[in-house]
């Protein structure tokens, strides 16, 4: 039996038709929709009574690759590839059609170079792309700068990942490749691109940030410090002096775990987050729901036609995640998740839940966490605003 592997959350771009990035106040999503062998841009508001998606065809259909991110107000950036450089544009409804208003571009000439839209930042008025070459990372601004796209940062090593970790959209984490070893580092965008260490929980592990919650300081960690060579998943807190823990609870056998999303408004209380897990096995895809308070994984069926690894908590510990299949082409199911009981459906329907009994599913027992290494999260050296220490 071998231990689980950590996949990492999605950056926020669509690639291949299967992304859904979501906004970071969970109003709109958008993603690349199918329509017979075409590939169109699709944006869905999720703030109203009932999830509703709108399609912004352009006058020909887009790349499997396009790159797709909703704004604040409602207009989705798209990421196209035209003759070797990476043109942005916002599209937006109007009348019958779709509207575009051209952004500019974005040239990358280093051989070797790709470039990727970052995860939607907080406030949904700007949009970034991390240029990932093969010495260093680029943070380019890509919407909402006054002059078209405009490169903000550049860090020595080879990047990828990417979490912010404030409201403001002024902290990024990225994970950094250098010296053959990945540590994750903050670039702060309003001081010129400076560049601090975030975690460094052994001198030769590789330690990467998955996802961040602002409001609680909660971390979701992948490490192989505590076992050398076998990726971890752990957490922590921002700015604790708390090492990081590596439940038992979170190794599952012969199956992916992946994080893709933590319950917010949970001020001074990270122990009491709850987090949404896509599971992949040999079963299929579903969803786990975990505290750090909790030393269990609960599993539950995951809607039919869920868009896989995407979803958001509400405040209130309502996970919400979208699906989409032939009869309901834009569904939400939305599963509630209390402090003491497992998730139960708040709007089960025919499409959203299959008849999967959670017996079916592995179920993992508490054990004891496992001992880990003493100060992985060096925050007193990284530019952050609000420690919390609990």
């Amino acid at each position: 039996m071998t231990a689980c592997a950590i996949e990492p959350p999605s950056t926020g771009a669509v690639e291949g038709g299967a992304g859904f990035a979501i906004t970071a106040d969970g109003a709109y999503a958008a993603r690349l929709a199918l329509d017979g062998d075409s590939w169109f841009p699709e944006r869905w508001t999720l703030d109203g009574p009932e999830p509703y998606a709108v399609p912004l065809r352009g006058d020909q259909p887009e790349e499997p690759g396009t790159g797709l991110q909703p704004m604040g107000d409602g207009r989705v950036l798209i990421h196209r590839r035209v003759a070797g450089r990476h043109v942005f544009s916002l599209l937006y409804p109007t009348g019958p059609g779709t509207g575009e208003l051209p952004l500019g571009a974005v040239e990358c000439p280093e051989p070797g170079t790709r470039l990727v839209l970052l995860p939607p930042a907080p406030g949904g008025a700007r949009a970034y792309a991390l240029a990932v070459g093969p010495r260093s990372g680029a943070v380019w601004l890509v919407a909402g700068g006054a002059f078209g796209p405009e490169r903000l940062a550049e860090v020595p090593g080879r990047c990828s990942g990417g979490v912010w970790l404030d409201r403001g959209g002024r902290l990024l984490a990225l994970d950094r490749e250098l010296d053959g070893r990945t540590k994750t580092v903050v670039v702060d965008l309003e001081r010129g691109g400076e560049v601090s260490p975030l975690l460094q929980i052994t001198e030769g592990s590789d330690d990467r940030l998955l996802l961040a919650d602002p409001d609680s300081g909660l971390l979701l960690i992948s490490s192989d410090a505590p076992s050398p060579g076998q990726e971890r998943l752990g957490w922590g807190v921002l700015g604790s002096t708390l090492p990081v823990r590596f439940p038992e609870c979170l190794r599952l056998p012969e199956c992916a775990v992946a994080p893709f999303a933590i319950q917010p408004g949970q001020v001074l209380t990270p122990e009491h987050c709850a987090v949404g897990l896509r599971m992949d096995g040999a079963s299929g895809t579903w969803v786990g729901t975990w505290r750090p308070a909790e030393r269990r994984v609960r599993h539950l069926p995951a809607p039919e036609g869920w868009l896989a690894g995407a979803g958001l908590w509400t405040e209130g510990g309502v996970l919400r995640l979208p699906y989409a299949t032939e009869a309901t082409p834009c569904g939400v199911a939305d599963l509630a998740a209390s402090r003491t009981g497992a998730p139960e459906p708040v709007r089960p329907t025919a499409e959203a839940v299959r008849p999967a009994a959670e017996a079916d599913l592995p179920v993992v027992d508490p054990e004891p966490p496992v001992p880990v290494v003493n100060r992985p999260v060096p925050l007193q050296q990284a530019p952050l605003g609000r420690l919390v220490t609990k």
